[in-house]
């Protein structure tokens, strides 16, 4: 089959590459999704010096021109929800249902900084200098690198990119290319926006080749990645050393506490949710159940009947609950962490082992392991998949020891009926976002997201807050 090949966008103009890749179904390794162009290096540095060139007007146009534009964008996504929802179920794996949510989060996130383009505000107060004033006004960067994972296709790409032109920066943007079709579908949209050529350029290509020459550009002035931790921190090394402002979202280890006094029922859809939906391929999956052990076993035979009940298929059937693992890649890394967890000496309760379907594809039956260690390299390293570790504790205090004993600190979650342990557990869980009877899983659009240690580094994402990152402070002195 023939397929129109899907091109860069870089300077206003769709321009193409000798290099390609095929974005191939996980559901379906058959179906061909699309085939997109490969970035050079030398491709990058052109997108770099358009947006360059593009910054000095776009920083300077009224905020009510990129409020019109951004909501163009949010308008045309949600119009679209169902068609852009199949191309990303087909290509990241994710259940039809969820990648529809996901669309529609993606448009909201536009709309949301479409009306903070017109809220930019700043203050001003007399100075302590006779006849002078004081007035302090926020300024956008510059470039911003923008650096996305294949996890959330279009979600992700949004909540940088769409903050990133609201408050006045110009964007290059290197989604993974494991995942180009979301990414391409947006710039497509985001091209007859009314953005001016150079404003927002798409590279998709390698993080050798063109993440690099993003990250190390002397153009670029500032970088938002979320990726692996090593890749992260990484990155935020190269920014430091050159001055550029940089911020990280990268891996988690999140802890899901269980105490005698939950509602169980509850409590293992909560574990559910937020252990193995979208595959377990979250940062902010539960992949350790911290259960206390008046409730332990029986927790365990609840969630596993509920486990073996999850229904793995082609992220297109509409009966899918948990869709395929996104590539070989991971898929391979997802059995030998099922290896590591035998070996280490916990119980494989049941799942872990290769579905066959229909169609050939990567997948997965979801792995519930028990008498696990918080030592095990199951419960110490991020695995990114449908692989949950239970854990027995005696009481509260332990519990939360064990939650916190993580280089992690992105999500955490606890399941009580009691305001004393619910409240305590808000305070001094060393994470960024607390969930109280709520899956470790899931933020609201408008609300900041990031975490501590291992996880985040730099500003939150999202919501108000994320100007913090894409704007700086500008103080000035005027006499009149």
């Amino acid at each position: 089959m023939n397929f129109e090949l899907k091109k860069n966008y870089i300077d206003g103009e769709w321009i193409g590459s000798s290099q390609t890749i095929n974005n191939v179904s996980p559901s379906d390794l058959d179906d061909v999704v699309g085939v997109y162009a490969l970035a050079t290096t030398s491709q990058a540095e052109v997108a770099i010096d358009a947006a360059y060139r593009a910054f000095p007007h776009w920083s300077t146009v009224s905020p009510e021109v990129r409020a019109d534009a951004l909501d163009r964008v949010g308008s045309e996504i949600f119009a679209r929800r169902d068609e852009l929802g199949t191309l990303l179920a087909r290509e990241e794996g994710k259940p039809k249902a969820e990648a529809i949510g996901e669309v529609i989060r993606a448009a909201r996130l536009f709309k949301f900084f479409a009306g903070e383009a017109l809220r930019v505000s700043g203050e001003a107060f007399p100075s302590i200098r006779a006849g002078s004033e004081v007035v302090i006004s926020r300024v956008a960067e510059g470039v911003v690198g923008i650096i996305t994972p294949w996890n959330f296709p279009i979600a992700i790409p949004a909540w940088k990119i769409a903050p990133a032109l609201a408050y006045g920066n110009t964007v290059v943007f290197k989604p993974s290319e494991f995942v180009p079709g979301c990414a391409w579908e947006l710039a497509s949209i985001i091209s007859r926006a009314g953005f001016p050529p150079g404003v927002f350029n798409l590279v998709v290509g390698t993080g050798a080749e063109v993440g690099s020459t993003i990250v190390t550009s002397e153009k670029v002035r500032a970088v938002s990645f979320t990726g692996s931790t090593k890749t992260g921190r990484q990155i935020a090394a190269q920014c430091v050393i050159r001055g550029a402002k940089v911020q990280t979202e990268m891996g988690g280890k999140n802890p899901l506490v269980i105490l005698d006094d939950a509602n169980l029922d509850e409590a293992v859809e909560v574990a559910i949710n937020g252990a193995f939906y979208s595959t377990g391929q979250r940062c902010t999956a539960s992949s350790r159940l911290i259960v206390t052990k008046g409730i332990h076993d029986r927790f365990v035979e609840l969630l596993s009947d509920r486990v073996q009940q999850l229904r793995v298929g082609h992220a297109l059937e509409a009966e899918t609950q948990i869709g395929p693992v996104v590539n070989e890649m991971q898929y391979e890394q997802d059995l030998e962490y099922v290896r590591i967890g035998i070996s280490e000496g916990a119980s494989l309760i049941c799942g872990g082992k290769p579905v066959v379907q229909p169609k050939r594809g990567y997948y997965l039956a979801p792995a519930l392991f028990a008498n696990s260690k918080n030592s095990m390299r199951i419960n110490r390293e991020e695995i990114f998949g449908p692989i949950a570790g239970v854990i027995q504790v005696t009481d509260y205090e332990e519990a939360l020891h064990v939650a916190n004993d993580t280089d992690f600190g992105l999500s955490s979650g606890i399941c009580t009926t009691s305001l004393k342990y619910s409240s305590d557990f808000r305070l001094r869980s060393k994470v960024g976002m607390v969930m109280v009877n709520l899956p470790t899983a899931g933020v609201d659009y408008n609300a900041p997201f990031g975490g501590s240690k291992g996880s985040s580094y730099g500003a939150r994402e999202q919501g108000i807050y994320a100007r913090e990152f894409y704007t700086s402070i500008r103080t000035a002195y005027i006499k009149g």
